[in-house]
Parts: C-alpha cells; sequence; structure tokens
C-alpha cells in the first residue's frame, strides 16, 4: 500500500512516571488515554548546530558540518481538571511536577507514536518547559508544554 496521509489527532504522547519507572501515562488525545483529548496541537522541532568548514581552498564556497542535532516537541490544548476533586488529568500533572524538578531529576521518558505504528519513539531522557496556560472570556483555558529530547531517541515495541 503506498504511503498515506494521516490524522495528527491520532498520534499518541505518554510521559515516564518519575516515581514509578517504566509507568508511562498517556496524554489524552482524540484516541489515547481516558475520556475526551486535552491535547489538540502538537509540533515536532529540529535543531542543528553546524561548524563553518570553509578555507581558502573553498575558492569563496562556504563549508559546513552538522556536529549535533536536536529535537523537542510542544503539546498545546485544554487544561483539563477534574471538577469535584479539583485534580489536573494526569499525565499534565506529572508534566507540570517533572517541569518543577532541577538537575539530574530533570530529566524522565517521553514517547510517542503516529497512528498504525508498531513502535514507540522514545526520548529516555527529556526535559519538560511549561507554557502559557490562560484564556479569554469566552474560552476554555489552555495549557501547553514543551519536551525536549536530551543525548539519543530510541524505539520499543507498543505493547
Amino acid at each position: 500500500m503506498p504511503a498515506q496521509k494521516y490524522n495528527a489527532r491520532d498520534c499518541e504522547f505518554q510521559i515516564e512516571d518519575y516515581l514509578n519507572p517504566g509507568t508511562w501515562t498517556a496524554f489524552r488525545t482524540a484516541s489515547a488515554g481516558s475520556g475526551k483529548g486535552g491535547i489538540n496541537t502538537f509540533s515536532l522541532s529540529h535543531e542543528y548546530e553546524t561548524t563553518d568548514t570553509t578555507t581558502f581552498g573553498s575558492d569563496g564556497r562556504a563549508e559546513s558540518q552538522t556536529m549535533q542535532e536536536g529535537k523537542g516537541m510542544s503539546l498545546e490544548g485544554f487544561r483539563l481538571k477534574d471538577p469535584s476533586t479539583g485534580a489536573l488529568d494526569p499525565a499534565m500533572a506529572l508534566a507540570e511536577a517533572q517541569a518543577a524538578r532541577l538537575g539530574d531529576e530533570s530529566l524522565c521518558g517521553f514517547r510517542f507514536a503516529a497512528p498504525g505504528d508498531a513502535t514507540w519513539e522514545v526520548w529516555p531522557e527529556a526535559t519538560f518547559q511549561l507554557g502559557d496556560q490562560g484564556g479569554g472570556n469566552n474560552d476554555k483555558a489552555s495549557w501547553s508544554v514543551t519536551v525536549t529530547r536530551s543525548g539519543p531517541s530510541t524505539t520499543t515495541a507498543k505493547s
């Protein structure tokens, strides 16, 4: 079958519970997590650092080499909170707690997959930084987090 477009809303995102390593909690999207989704936008970014390798022998043409590659992902949507208990959605609560951790403790796992993928792309170590939250008079409260990979990616089979 030829490659096809797929729905962004069907992608899956999970955070590792830093208190229980190896336990993953899904961010609620259209088809992942429990209940109606909060995440409605994501963006995977790539960052590269190059070094200039131009010499006189380059004859006036710039030359360079990639020396470093980085990845990040932003997740945005609606802040989900239980109206009777005040508890934040489990994945959002983990991300908010993780964002407050510093030093070696600032790293925990993150993984994601597109629809139909048999494997997760895993960032065994990633940092979490909260973005803007809020809204206007006729809005639902927004929520966002940026996840930045630290070190290499791996993969693992989806179960």
